[in-house]
C-alpha cells in the first residue's frame, strides 16, 4: 500500500552570520512533527535550507574579502553542522544559490511577467537594511522606523519591477479568515485590517543596487528581490519548473509551513498571492510561533543578542534544548532564552522519566526480570495498574492529537503529566511489590505495567526528544 505524503518546511534562514538559538526554534518543532507523521507510516518530506541572497549577503562577503558564494559555502557548513548536534531529522536542504532554484525562480518571475502581474516603474520610500524589507511612511511605527526590528530606516529611489497584490486581496481575506490556513487563527483579524483592508500595496520584487542576485532574465540591470527568490523554495524543491526533483505532484500542497511570527505577512499574503497568480493550489496550514528573546529583545545576529546554539549544546545537551522549545514555543508569546528553564525542563521531565527507568532497570536485574518474557496480563491486574494504563492511554490519545494540529506545547504538557504520575504515584505506591521476595503474580503485573509504560511513552515522545527516548525505547524493548 502506498504511504500517504506529508510535507512540512520550515523557512528557509538568512545565512548572514553564524546560526543563533533562535533558529532552533522553528526547526525542531518542525522535526517532531516530521517525526510523528513518519511514525504513523506518513512518507514525509521535511524541507529546510538558506536563503543565501541579498545586499547584507553581499556586504559581509566585502568585509570579509570574499565572494558572496564563498561566505555562504561556510556559514551553511556551520547550519548544517548545528542541525546534525540537534537531532534534525531533514529529508532535504535547499540553498537559494542551487542552480535548479534559480532555474525555477526565474521562469516563475517571467511567468509572472507574461501574465501582466509584474510591471515595471520607481519605487520611492524607506527600507530597512537589516531586514530587506521596503515599508511606506504609514506603516513605520511611532519613531519612524522600521515596524519589524524597529530599527532606522532609509530614503531609497530606484527603479524596479512590482507584483500586483490588489487582484488577490478578496481571495486572501477569505483564506486568512474563512479557512483554517492560518494557526493561530488570532492574527487573522489583525493581518486584514493593517495590510488588506486599507489596500493591498503592490511589492517590489527586484533590486538595481546590489548585485547579488538571481538575475532577470529579460532585464539584466536587475536582480530578483527577496520574496519571489526566498518564498519559491518551497516548490523548486520539488522539482516545480526544473529537472532536479520530480516529487512536486506528490507533496505539493504543503500540509504545514512553519514560520516565525515576524515573516507571518509574508507567508499568509504575499506567498498565497503568488501562487493565486501561478494558478497553483494553496498550502494548507500556516503554523506560526512566538520568538525566543534576550534581554527583552527578539534574538538577532544583527543586534547582537544571540545565543551561540553549539555553546548551548555543550552545557545542556540536545534533548533538553529541544524539550524547553517545546514548552517555550506558545504562539505569539515571546520567550526569554534562559539556562535556569532548560535546566528546570531537564530536571522535571528528562529526569523524571530517566529515574523512573532506572528503578525499572535495577530490580529488573536485581530479580533478573526478563519483560520480554511477559504479557501483560489485563484481566490479573491491581486497580492501580489498571489506573495508571488508563492514564498512559490518555497522554498517548492527547499527544496524537495535539502533533496532529501542531499543538506542540500542549502534547509536551500530556507527557509531562503522564511521567509525573507515574513516578510520583505509581511507582511510589508499587515499591513494595517490586521489593517482595520471589515472583508472583502481583510482582509480574508491576513489573509489566511499568514495562509497558516506559515502552509506550518513551515512542510518544520520540519525536520530541529522540536520543534519550532511543536509548530507553531499544534497551526495553532490546534487553535489559
Amino acid at each position: 500500500m502506498e504511504k500517504k505524503p506529508f510535507y512540512i518546511t520550515t523557512p528557509i534562514y538568512y545565512p548572514s552570520g553564524n546560526p543563533h538559538i533562535g533558529h532552533c526554534y522553528t526547526t525542531v518543532a518542525c522535526d517532531s512533527i516530521a517525526r510523528y507523521r513518519r511514525m504513523q507510516g506518513y512518507d514525509v518530506m521535511f524541507l529546510t535550507g538558506t536563503d543565501e541572497h541579498g545586499l547584507k549577503i553581499e556586504q559581509k562577503a566585502a568585509e570579509k574579502g570574499v565572494t558572496p558564494k564563498e561566505y555562504v559555502d561556510e556559514v551553511v557548513k556551520t547550519f548544517k553542522k548545528l542541525w546534525s548536534y540537534m537531532n534534525i531529522s531533514y529529508d532535504r536542504y535547499i540553498r537559494t544559490t542551487d542552480d535548479y532554484h534559480i532555474e525555477t525562480v526565474q521562469k516563475i518571475f517571467k511567468a509572472l511577467y507574461d501574465k501582466g502581474y509584474i510591471y515595471k516603474g520607481e519605487y520611492k520610500g524607506k527600507y530597512c537594511t537589516p531586514c530587506e524589507s521596503f515599508w511606506t511612511e504609514s506603516q513605520l511605527d511611532e519613531n519612524g522606523c522600521c515596524p519589524e526590528c524597529h530599527r532606522e530606516v532609509t530614503e531609497a529611489k530606484e527603479e524596479a519591477y512590482f507584483f500586483k497584490m490588489s487582484p488577490f486581496a478578496e481571495r486572501i481575506e477569505k483564506l486568512l479568515t474563512e479557512t483554517d490556513y492560518l494557526q493561530p487563527k488570532t492574527r487573522a483579524t489583525e493581518l486584514v485590517n493593517n495590510f488588506i483592508k486599507p489596500g493591498l500595496e503592490d511589492l517590489c520584487v527586484s533590486r538595481t543596487t546590489f548585485k547579488w542576485g538571481i538575475p532577470v532574465t529579460f532585464d539584466d540591470k536587475h536582480v530578483v528581490y527577496v520574496w519571489i527568490d526566498a518564498l519559491s523554495n518551497y516548490i523548486s524543491a520539488l522539482g516545480f519548473w526544473n529537472e532536479q526533483y520530480n516529487d512536486f505532484d506528490k507533496f505539493w500542497p504543503a500540509d504545514v509551513h512553519m514560520v516565525a511570527k515576524d515573516i507571518m505577512r509574508f507567508h499568509a499574503i504575499i506567498w498565497p498571492a503568488m501562487l493565486m497568480a501561478l494558478d497553483l493550489p494553496l498550502p494548507k496550514h500556516l503554523a506560526v510561533h512566538g520568538w525566543i528573546t534576550f534581554n527583552g529583545q527578539k534574538m538577532s545576529k544583527s543586534k547582537g543578542n544571540a545565543v551561540d546554539p553549539f555553546d548551548a549544546l555543550e552545557t545542556y545537551g540536545a534533548d533538553a534544548i529541544r524539550w524547553y522549545f517545546y514548552t517555550a514555543s506558545a504562539p505569539w508569546i515571546p520567550k526569554k532564552f534562559s539556562g535556569k528553564l532548560v535546566l528546570e525542563g531537564q530536571r522535571k521531565f528528562m529526569g523524571t522519566l530517566w529515574n523512573t527507568y532506572a528503578f525499572f532497570v535495577l530490580y529488573a536485574n536485581i530479580d533478573n526480570f526478563d519483560a520480554t518474557k511477559y504479557s501483560l496480563e489485563y484481566d490479573k491486574l491491581a486497580v492501580m495498574d489498571k489506573w495508571i494504563l488508563s492514564k498512559l492511554n490518555s497522554a498517548v490519545a492527547g499527544v496524537d492529537e495535539c502533533l496532529s494540529n501542531y499543538k506542540i506545547p500542549e502534547a509536551a504538557k500530556y507527557l509531562q503529566e503522564f511521567v509525573d504520575d507515574l513516578s510520583n504515584w505509581y511507582v511510589r505506591r508499587s515499591r513494595e511489590r517490586f521489593w517482595a521476595k520471589g515472583m508472583e503474580q502481583d510482582k509480574i503485573n508491576a513489573y509489566m505495567t511499568l514495562y509497558t509504560a516506559l515502552v509506550t511513552i518513551s515512542k510518544a515522545a520520540a519525536p520530541m526528544i529522540p536520543f534519550m527516548t532511543e536509548d530507553i525505547y531499544r534497551n526495553l524493548v532490546c534487553s535489559i
